[in-house]
């Protein structure tokens, strides 16, 4: 294991060459984190009796997340990641339609570039998922077409601030708008924008209306282990009432192991993971917080101003508000993915993304001391995908494989579920 460790520092994320991935708070926070881990190694918020420090931080997590997006007489629960925090939203919004408006076949209404995990969870919840085209301008989901898709058994909108493949933010006022309209929720995806797009404005950068602030906003989910700096494993998802938090509870009166109850999917929970995140957010404070902001929105501003004025071949997506920046092509001849390949061969781990092609930097604090070295990297691997295209680099294959025929999707998925498979070789 420790040659394996060893290898892995040749192309290392300390470098900052990396996109999102690791949300590093600095040495110190993991000190602190750590600390904090190792004090609460067995604690388990499944016996709130046994290990009562814990259940208080497991609250006081979601409090401040909960002031921290303006609504403080809201509720929430943490959960392991993102992808739980929009699953937990997407069972909520189902049982809450079933119990109060007798939809018995839901259905739910997304942008185009929000979170696969919202196709994960009507695919695990039993949820119709309808997506909805993208401006390709502005990148905001078209609410024309959201109207038009709102039917008897819709039970909640998507809206994403900010939205992982290029980091727009969706129209969330008028998504709010519509929900009000049809009395159905709101799901804003915060995942991303996390800790970074609510102190946008405590930063001195643009913004818009997004939070609890908004009336139609019904749910929130936030990623306390992206731009919080908790440890990997921890988010929360925040909704506007008590009342309709209860519709994500697993209640089991009749157990023969007695009754069971837990707020979320998992039953035992690492409550090491919580105190971690308690103590980042404790140790960082809002001051750390609007700081981090700066100099993480900073980077991306300037990575996009760039590629804006300083490299005509390409061009960014829509109008990134927060940490996020993607680029594709002006030129037919120059293939973005391509770019992205040479970029890799320089120790770049960049995201490939389809619809349209393109390449994404999610900025973190690494990204901050590197942004010069990113910028002439990609002026050269410009300069070498035109001059030497290779046509052979795990962006173009995989991804020119997917946009190749009818089939090509079902090949890449293939191509995925064999790529897990070789994870889990011993």
């Amino acid at each position: 294991m420790e040659r394996m460790d060893g290898e892995q520092k040749s192309s290392s994320w300390q470098d900052g060459q990396l996109s999102g991935a690791v949300y590093h708070g600095g040495p110190e926070l993991g000190k602190v984190i750590v600390a904090a881990y190792e004090r609460y190694l067995v604690s388990n918020p499944l016996h709130p009796d046994v290990f009562p420090t814990i259940r208080k931080m497991d609250a006081e997590v979601v409090a401040m997340c909960l002031r921290i997006y303006n609504h403080p007489s809201g509720a929430g629960t943490t959960t392991s990641g993102g992808t739980e925090s929009i699953i937990m939203s997407v069972k909520t919004h189902r049982d809450w339609a079933r119990t109060v408006k007798g939809i018995t076949e839901p259905e739910i209404i997304i942008p185009a570039s929000a979170h696969a995990a919202f196709d994960k969870a009507g695919d695990y919840m039993k949820v119709k998922v309808h997506q909805i085209p993208v401006d390709p301008e502005t990148r905001m989901v078209d609410l024309a077409w959201v109207s038009r898709a709102i039917n008897p058994n819709t039970i909640m909108l998507v809206g994403s601030a900010v939205n992982f493949p290029d980091g727009c933010m969706d129209d969330i006022e008028g998504l709010s708008a519509l929900a009000l309209k049809h009395n159905i929720g709101l799901h804003v995806d915060c995942c991303l924008g996390s800790f970074i797009v609510p102190f946008l404005d405590d930063a001195g950068f643009p913004t818009r209306p997004f939070d609890f602030r908004v009336k139609g906003v019904t749910a929130i989910s936030c990623d306390t282990h992206k731009y919080g700096f908790a440890p990997k494993g921890s988010s929360v998802i925040m909704y506007r009432t008590p009342e309709l938090r209860q519709y994500q509870y697993y209640v089991n009166p009749d157990w023969a192991g007695g009754v069971y109850a837990s707020p979320s999917i998992a039953g035992s929970r690492p409550g090491a993971l919580l105190a971690g995140a308690w103590a980042a957010m404790q140790f960082i404070g809002r001051d750390g917080y609007v700081a981090s902001c700066r100099s993480i929105v900073g980077a991306a501003k300037s990575i996009e101003n760039s590629i804006r004025t300083e490299i005509p071949e390409l061009y960014v997506l829509g109008n990134p508000m927060a940490s996020v920046v993607a680029f594709g092509s002006k030129d037919a001849s120059l293939n973005i993915l391509e770019v992205g390949d040479k970029m890799s061969k320089k120790g770049w781990h960049l995201n490939a993304l389809s619809n349209p092609s393109a390449v994404h930097i999610a900025c973190t604090r690494l990204t901050v001391p590197v942004v010069g070295q990113f910028i002439a990297d990609l002026k050269d691997a410009i300069q070498e995908a035109k001059s030497a295209p290779s046509g052979t680099g795990n962006m173009v294959a995989l991804y020119g494989l997917g946009n190749s025929s009818a089939v090509g999707p079902t090949m890449v998925g293939k191509l995925a579920a064999a790529f897990i498979d070789t994870l889990y070789l011993a």
